[in-house]
């Protein structure tokens, strides 16, 4: 049997294709149960995180386990596998050992070295123990795996390259500012209260932020959480729980948010956050020029210096923009761009850009903006005609300037959990992990990771001769047993033969036969192990039972008593 690691992560498939493969908990659990029913595996393991999904399994056959293993990751994560192939990477054997051990020391994470996934493998190992799908391979392997991380560690200055991703996205919402100058005085709301979702409440709560207030389907966990924070020594925050209803309410009050779920469908959608941002103001926040307090500060409003005016015959859809190709009910929801813009008028066919500029032509004087617009709206209409389109751009710039952001969205979910439209909601910044991969790729990495690669080499290296030791080891111990069984056998002839010998006699033949069989096969025995140990000698081990002709049924009982006893100690009762 051999390892096999089957998977993709943010280095192999674009957010997208990682968000809708994302694997629920009732589909890790299939996932396991099949890929252990299926022919090839003998073990499996599932790691799954925010930006990575792999399936490890002990397999007797590559390329039957790489087609088996591909097809169960396809069906369980509901993306087809002509389109999730091209993402899928495969490591076999000592590679997959070594990706398993530099993901735990974090060398493979978006954020180089960051140390929650050390909890995700522990977390993944205990699935496998509590399905019983961990055998001997898989139980050493992740063991090992997060001794490997905790020394690199220890051993390292790896925390200095990298943070948790909670840090980092709340780095990336601060723009430029520390974050602790930026959070003290905030008011947060985090949505979930699993790992993630504590780490990034207990994040919060030290760097300054004034409240925390937890969410959670299941009310238990987030009153446990909030009691945590509140009878803390070391930090200094006001900490309460709510219900999951109660989220558009506090909404209005928060300052940052924090989601983390695992819901499969979006937890805040873009119209929620708007009604939030129009309703809700910050206590002590300035007023708007109607007396109104507004999070953005005075003279903001949700549609920008530049947006079409929502109001009159045009508002109303009026006959005068039926000639309009654009939805302009929807304006509201992109509130904050001119009508006039090419943001406005990305994606257009020609005819429709050409469409657009006549009615620009003839309602110009009711909508704010350069009068010149027009003649670029025609000339962007000449210019999609070579191309026949202008391409849809994934975040269209604002035309106008918009309001310094008053509410600031972290979205750690996989799914995501809030909707990417609201980043066209001006005084709003989203980051999700989306943004945080763009902005991990140039982050600068520390010397301290060479090291930590070397230690990755050096335990992936004795970790192979452990493991090719063990697979010599039923055959040796089949041998010493087959040495025992001719011990007694010519005792017992001896006694019969010499029915007088006494008790004495016996006793010292016997333990001088033993002696004798012992030191003949103790040098083979331990050379063949070291043999065994180095790359190359699995051969050892079918050579050893040619030469003393064992039978291939004896070892295969020894290793399957063997793996029984570990499995029982690693599993646990059933």
């Amino acid at each position: 049997m051999s390892l096999l690691v089957v998977g993709l992560s943010h280095r192999s498939a674009p957010v997208s294709v990682l968000e809708r493969a994302a694997l629920s908990a009732d589909a890790q659990v299939k996932l396991l149960q099949d890929a252990v029913a299926a022919e090839p595996s003998a073990e499996a393991a599932v790691l799954a995180t925010c930006n990575r999904i792999e399936l490890y399994a002990d397999v007797d056959k590559f390329h039957a386990g790489v087609a088996e293993l591909s097809t169960l990751l396809a069906q369980h994560s509901g993306v087809g596998l002509d389109e999730l192939t091209p993402y899928l990477y495969v490591h076999y054997e000592d590679r997959a050992v070594h990706h398993l051990f530099s993901v735990a020391c974090g060398l493979d994470s978006m954020v180089v070295g960051e140390g929650q996934i050390l909890g995700q493998i522990k977390d993944s190992l205990a699935k496998a123990q509590d399905l019983h799908t961990a055998g001997r391979l898989l139980n050493d392997l992740f063991q090992q795996a997060l001794r490997v991380g905790k020394r690199a560690h220890s051993e390292t200055g790896i925390d200095r390259a990298g943070q948790s991703l909670v840090t980092f996205g709340l780095e990336q919402l601060a723009s430029g500012t520390a974050v602790d100058a930026w959070a003290p005085g905030k008011k947060a709301l985090v949505i979930g209260a699993g790992s993630m979702s504590s780490l990034a409440a207990a994040t919060l709560a030290r760097v300054g932020v004034g409240e925390i207030v937890i969410a959670n389907r299941t009310p238990d966990r987030a009153e446990r959480l909030a009691e945590i924070l509140n009878d803390a020594d070391d930090l200094d925050v006001a900490a309460r729980a709510v219900p999951m209803d109660a989220v558009p309410g506090e909404l209005t009050r928060a300052d940052v948010v924090v989601s983390c779920t695992g819901a499969t469908g979006l937890v805040l959608t873009a119209s929620e956050v708007a009604e939030a941002v129009a309703a809700g103001p910050v206590t002590g926040s300035p007023a708007d020029a109607d007396g109104v307090p507004s999070r953005f500060g005075p003279g903001a409003t949700l549609g920008g210096t530049n947006a079409r005016s929502l109001t009159g015959p045009a508002a109303a859809g009026s006959a005068d923009d039926e000639n309009c190709p654009l939805d302009l009910n929807a304006v509201p929801a992109t509130a904050g761009f001119s009508v006039l813009g090419e943001a406005a008028v990305a994606g257009m066919a020609t005819t429709e850009l050409e469409q657009h500029a006549a009615w620009v032509d003839n309602g110009i004087a009711r909508v704010p903006g350069p009068a010149d617009e027009a003649d670029a709206i025609a000339a962007l209409a000449a210019a999609a005609a070579t191309v026949g389109r202008i391409p849809e751009r994934r975040r269209p710039e604002p035309v106008a300037p918009q309001p310094a952001p008053g509410l600031f969205l972290l979205d750690l979910a996989m799914p995501r959990d809030i909707d990417a439209a609201v980043h066209r909601i001006p005084g709003v910044r989203l980051v999700d992990i989306e943004s945080l991969a763009d902005a991990s790729a140039d982050a600068p990495m520390a010397a301290d990771v060479d090291q930590v690669r070397r230690i990755v080499a050096d335990e992936v290296a004795a970790f192979g001769a452990a493991l090719r030791a063990a697979h010599i080891t039923p055959t040796v111990v089949a041998l010493r047993t087959m040495a025992a069984d001719v011990v007694a056998g010519e005792i017992a002839r001896l006694e019969g033969r010499l029915p007088g010998l006494d008790d004495k006699h016996r006793s010292e033949i016997t333990q001088t036969v033993k002696r004798v069989v012992d030191k003949l096969l103790h040098a083979p025995t331990v050379r063949v192990k070291q043999l065994a140990a180095e790359p190359g000698g699995a051969g050892y081990a079918d050579a050893l039972r040619t030469l003393f002709d064992l039978d291939q049924e004896t070892v295969d009982a020894v290793s399957r008593a063997e793996d029984s006893t570990e499995n029982s100690k690693n599993r646990g009762p059933a």
